[in-house]
C-alpha cells in the first residue's frame, strides 16, 4: 500500500520576502484555490480573493484551479503573495456601472434644479429625438441591468474596488457629459429631421435585439453543462448569424447601437465616446479571437474579430 506524499508551502510576501505563513501536510491534489483558503484562516483579512500567488515575484498569478502537484515544484514548494485590495463580485461591479448612467441620463432629461438656468426646470424638450434618445439610453443600460441579473453567469472572480471606481467614472461621468448636451435647452435637433432620427432608430432596436441575443447564446454555452471547452456557433437565430464572419458579435452590435445613436442624436460628445469604446472593445475582441485561434484547431478561418473581413 503506497503512502501518501505530503507537501510543504511556504508563503512569502512578493515585496519583502518575508515569510508570511508555512503550511504542512498538504495534500497534493490541492488546488491553489484550497491553499488560499489555508493561508486565509492565518490572516482572516486576506480573503481568498484578495490573494494572488505566484511562482515568481514578478511572474503571473496562478489560477485557482491548478493542482499543486501539477506545479514546476518540488515537495516544498515556495508560493509568493500579493494584496490585490478590496473586492467586489461581478454581478455587484456591473449593477453599480450600469445603474449610474442609467439615473445620471434621467436627471438631465427631467431637467432636475441646477442643471441648467432656473427658468428651464422640470420643461421638457420640444424635439422628438431627445425623447427618442432618452428611451433608448434607457432600454440599453436596462438590457445591461436585466443581463446582469439574469443572463450573465460570472465565475468566482472578482474586481479590484479602485478599479471599479475608475470604471464607475468613466460610465457615469460619459453618460452625464452626453445627457448634458443631448437634454440642453439649446439643443439643435439632426440636420435631416424625424428620419435620420427613424432610421437611427430602426438601426439601434436590431442591435439591441442582435446584442441580447448574443448574451443569450453565450450564456447557454456555459450553462451546458459541459465540461469541455467550446467555442460559440450560429444557431437558428438569424441575431446569431454573425458568428460566421467575427468572433465578438456581442461587440459588433454594441458598436453598431452606439453608431446609430451617434447618428440619432448628432452629438459630437456620443461620437467620441462611441470612439473611445469602439478602440476598448476592438482590444477585447481580438485577445478572445486570438485565444479561440490558438484553443480550437478547427477555428474557422473566415472569422474576424470584430468587423466582418477587415478587422
Amino acid at each position: 500500500m503506497s503512502r501518501t506524499t505530503f507537501f510543504e508551502v511556504e508563503v512569502l510576501d512578493a515585496k519583502t520576502r518575508e515569510q508570511l505563513c508555512f503550511l504542512d501536510k498538504v495534500e497534493p491534489f490541492s488546488t491553489i484555490g484550497e491553499i488560499k483558503n489555508l493561508f486565509h484562516k492565518s490572516y482572516p483579512q486576506w480573503y481568498p480573493a484578495r490573494q494572488a500567488l505566484k511562482l515568481d515575484p514578478k511572474g503571473k498569478p496562478l489560477r485557482d484551479d491548478e493542482i499543486l502537484q501539477n506545479l514546476p515544484v518540488g515537495t516544498t514548494a515556495t508560493v509568493y503573495f500579493r494584496d490585490l485590495g478590496p473586492q467586489l463580485g461581478w454581478t455587484m461591479v456591473f449593477l453599480a456601472e450600469y445603474l449610474g448612467p442609467l439615473l445620471t441620463y434621467l436627471l438631465f432629461y427631467f431637467r432636475v434644479p441646477y442643471i441648467y438656468s432656473h427658468k428651464y426646470t422640470f420643461t421638457s424638450s420640444s424635439h422628438p429625438a431627445v425623447t427618442v434618445a432618452c428611451a433608448c439610453h434607457t432600454l440599453h443600460y436596462v438590457k445591461r441591468l436585466i443581463e446582469t441579473i439574469f443572463v450573465h453567469r460570472f465565475s468566482h472572480g472578482t474586481m479590484p474596488l479602485r478599479t471599479i471606481i475608475k470604471n464607475c467614472a468613466y460610465y457615469w461621468g460619459f453618460s452625464a457629459w452626453l445627457a448634458y448636451y443631448i437634454n440642453h435647452p439649446l439643443y439643435t435637433p439632426p440636420s435631416y429631421g424625424d428620419l435620420q432620427v427613424h432610421y437611427a432608430l430602426f438601426i439601434f432596436v436590431v442591435c439591441e435585439l442582435g446584442n441580447f441575443s448574443i448574451h443569450l447564446n453565450l450564456n447557454s454555452i456555459k450553462g451546458d453543462g459541459s465540461r469541455s471547452r467550446r467555442f460559440p456557433i450560429p444557431t437558428k437565430n438569424p441575431f446569431t448569424w454573425l458568428f460566421f464572419f467575427v468572433s465578438c458579435p456581442n461587440y459588433t452590435y454594441e458598436v453598431g447601437a452606439w453608431v446609430s445613436f451617434s447618428v440619432m442624436t448628432q452629438c459630437l460628445p456620443v461620437a467620441l465616446y462611441t470612439l473611445l469604446g469602439f478602440i476598448q472593445m476592438t482590444i477585447w475582441a481580438k485577445g478572445k479571437h486570438r485565444t479561440y485561434s490558438r484553443e480550437f484547431k478547427d477555428y474557422p478561418s473566415l472569422r474576424m474579430a470584430i468587423i466582418p473581413l477587415i478587422l
